[in-house]
């Protein structure tokens, strides 16, 4: 998603902006790295939650200082990611009228640099006035990085979808398990080797995702997305765990107690209903 080398933005305390990247920050479609849902996320930036949401525009001033410029022109961000997104160039030069706040630092990674300045750093405290944003620290699990699992979950479902087999959530007699973080052997017994605490997890985030329908949660806590053979890729997220899932197949849950597993979760005779009830309270892209 990164800009052309000419793409500049309104100045930053009179000095260019040169744009290298933009996101959104919307109930439907916000960086899920700073929060389980949009007010989550607003709030890790100092921004109110509105309900039109933002456009965040990543770049570097003529000094090489870090900038996030928050707009309320959100459709004029979105139609430049999806630009770049497509290989095509576009200039994204906001309004001045557009501009909602010049933040220090940046929330998110970002692996390009402008060229022809120095290096990205962050602004000086006299020129900041605030502490300067910075990314959530990934580099050991915890929420940020089980949020970011679920994203990469959803964006490559075919691929984590193969590893699955069906039979892993059969058990004798026909019935289908409620989670599969062992094997099938596993799933006729509470063994020793601690996958019944997987399924007490999977089945924790199940009940508090049904409290869901009944309670609807803050904001984006639920998303639904554009899945292919008019399916949707359904994002839920609560306090230590995130669960994706698509409507026509099955689900899989992040747990903030067990690091790197992904505990698939068969369809049965409840998960089915439960998606589609996800599905009609979750927000959407516009």
């Amino acid at each position: 998603m990164a800009g052309t080398d000419e793409t500049t933005v309104a100045a930053v305390d009179d000095d260019a902006l040169y744009v290298l990247t933009a996101v959104l920050l919307t109930p439907a479609q916000f960086p899920s790295v700073l929060g389980d849902d949009y007010p989550e996320a607003c709030a890790a930036l100092g921004l109110a939650p509105l309900a039109d949401g933002y456009g965040l525009v990543l770049g570097q001033d003529g000094d090489g200082a870090r900038w996030t410029v928050v707009v309320d022109d959100v459709s004029l961000v979105a139609v430049a990611i999806a630009s770049w997104d497509c290989g095509m160039e576009y200039d994204l030069s906001p309004d001045d009228r557009s501009m909602v706040a010049a933040l220090p630092g940046w929330p998110l990674a970002v692996a390009v640099a402008a060229p022809h300045v120095p290096a990205p750093h962050d602004p000086a405290p006299e020129i900041a006035e605030q502490e300067p944003l910075s990314p959530p620290d990934t580099s050991v699990w915890g929420p940020a990085q089980r949020r970011l699992g679920a994203d990469e979950i959803a964006l490559q479902w075919a691929a984590w979808r193969e590893q699955i087999d069906d039979e892993e959530f059969v058990r004798p007699g026909g019935e289908t398990a409620d989670g599969a973080a062992a094997q099938r052997d596993n799933d006729t017994k509470e063994g020793g080797d601690g996958s019944s605490e997987p399924r007490s997890g999977v089945r924790r985030v199940l009940a508090e995702v049904r409290a869901y329908v009944d309670t609807p949660p803050p904001l984006g806590r639920v998303r639904s997305s554009f899945a292919p053979g008019g399916a949707r890729t359904l994002r839920a997220d609560g306090p230590g765990w995130s669960m994706v899932a698509r409507t026509d197949d099955i689900a899989f849950v992040l747990l903030d107690e067990k690091p790197g597993e992904i505990l698939p979760v068969g369809r049965g005779p409840e998960l089915p209903g439960l998606l589609a009830a996800l599905d009609e309270m979750a927000v959407r892209p516009l």
